[in-house]
Order: C-alpha cells, then structure tokens, then sequence
C-alpha cells in the first residue's frame, strides 16, 4: 500500500491534479456501471468476459492480461472484474455497519488494521469476481495479482 501511495504523490506532484485511491463505494459503483447484476454484464462469469479462474480467457489462472482486453463496462471502465485485485482507500471491516453514507472511505482503523481490496484476481474463482465480493488484507501485503486504480478528485466549479 505505501507504495500505492508514493505513486500517488509523485503522480499528483507531476500533473499538479488530485489523483488518491477510490473509496470502497466508489469503486463499487464503478465496477457496477449502473448495473445491478453480479458482474458488469450479467448475472453469469460468461466466456472471455474477464481473467480468472474459469473465465474463459487465454490467460486465466496464469498471469494477469494487458490491460483492456475484456470489453469496457458501461461506464467505459475496463477489467473492474478480474485480472488483479484493487486495493482501495478504506479500512476492512466485516460489515457496513455505521459506514460512511455520502461514497467516501472507511478510514477508522478495523481490529487488525487490514485494507479492503476489490475485483478479485487472474487466479480467483469466478464468484469472487463479483461486484460486492470484498477482501481485508493487511496493507504491507504483496502478491502478483494486487494492484490499484486511481481516482481523481474533482474540484466543483
């Protein structure tokens, strides 16, 4: 996570802009692209529609895939589903009691301190690619299937 993170502030520091992690709503509502189906295009895994364990691409529990080899979502947004697993802003927590309601982060501290990642991996079981499926992980974690996705903060007019 912390290299995440350093990422993030070179990244901000070069483009003069507010790129941070997206919360975990936020991240949900991506990968959903205004759907309300288990995957971005329907209730099933299909074939060739992401990378995982079962899902019918060439790199399925092999490696992750370039990126952009699955059609987008509706939202344009490609491999929400599949291929690495995304770490996100919040802190992992068992259940969404007395979370945020407004889309922002979890930032209070869980018991063992663990971050939530979304989306699943090129080596996950199909059901784990679902939009809702989430993971606590501790945030000095590494393993060749977790990466991350930026956000940028908008500035209202």
């Amino acid at each position: 996570l912390n290299d995440m993170l350093q990422y993030i502030i070179k990244l901000n520091a070069l483009t003069g802009q507010q790129y941070r992690l997206p919360s975990e709503a936020e991240w949900e509502y991506a990968a959903k692209a205004g759907t309300s189906t288990r995957y971005a295009w329907g209730e099933s895994v299909g074939v060739n529609n992401a990378n995982c364990d079962g899902c019918g691409s060439q790199w399925d529990n092999h490696w992750p895939a370039p990126v952009g080899q699955f059609k987008p979502n509706g939202f344009g947004l490609h491999d929400m589903h599949g291929n690495v697993w995304e770490r996100v802003e919040d802190c992992f927590h068992n259940s969404y009691n007395n979370a945020p309601t407004d889309g922002s982060a979890r930032t209070t501290e869980s018991e063992k301190n663990d971050r939530v990642l979304r989306g699943g991996g090129w080596y996950s079981n199909s059901a784990i690619l679902r939009s809702m499926y989430r993971l606590g992980l501790a945030p000095d974690f590494r393993d060749g299937d977790i990466g991350f996705r930026v956000a940028k903060t908008l500035v209202k007019p």
